[in-house]
């Protein structure tokens, strides 16, 4: 069996990552989408939440499983066997980053193989970030995440109101 996992804050999950994950599905024999605990970013929801949004996204999906992770992703990988790491590229800026990532990941750990996939054109544009600008400006997100992610974003710039600080605007706001 060939597990492989999928990494991310996924803060919130959008159609981008749920393509991926799914696409990786019909290579691998179960991907464990691992939800990252505490990057080097502020997070919009909690890593339980961040875990609870995924879940549902993925429904009862018998290869994609979800989990909460901490530490290095290699060794994540190593505690649940999983001989893979799958990542999404949607721009050519990605791929060297990635590809930096790809070789610090193979020096820990070279029984660890990292697969990328090339998101779908109608995904290119999609992040988190802009996920997050656009939700909480009051934009409407239907196209970008599933219906229970657009509710929870709702909710939470809702408790957040106007002068939230957490998401950092660029030019949607212009």
């Amino acid at each position: 069996m060939i597990r492989a996992v999928f990494p991310g804050t996924f803060d919130p999950i959008h159609y981008g990552h749920i393509d991926i994950a799914y696409r990786a599905a019909r290579l691998f024999d179960e991907i464990v989408v691992a939800v990252y605990d505490r990057p080097l970013k502020t997070l919009l929801f909690s890593p339980e939440e961040r875990i609870a949004l995924a879940k549902r996204a993925f429904g009862e999906n018998d290869k994609i499983k979800v989990t909460g992770y901490s530490g290095l992703t290699v060794e994540f990988c190593q505690q649940i066997n999983a001989q893979v790491i799958v990542r999404g590229l949607r721009v050519f800026s990605d791929f060297e980053y990635e590809f930096r990532m790809a070789l610090a990941n193979h020096r820990i750990n070279p029984d660890i193989e990292v697969v990328a996939l090339i998101t779908h054109e109608e995904h290119t544009f999609l992040s988190g970030a802009t996920v997050r600008e656009i939700a909480s400006l009051n934009g409407d997100v239907s196209s970008l995440v599933p219906p229970h992610v657009k509710a929870a974003l709702e909710k939470r710039f809702g408790e957040l109101g106007e002068e939230q600080d957490i998401v950092p605007t660029s030019s949607l706001r212009d």
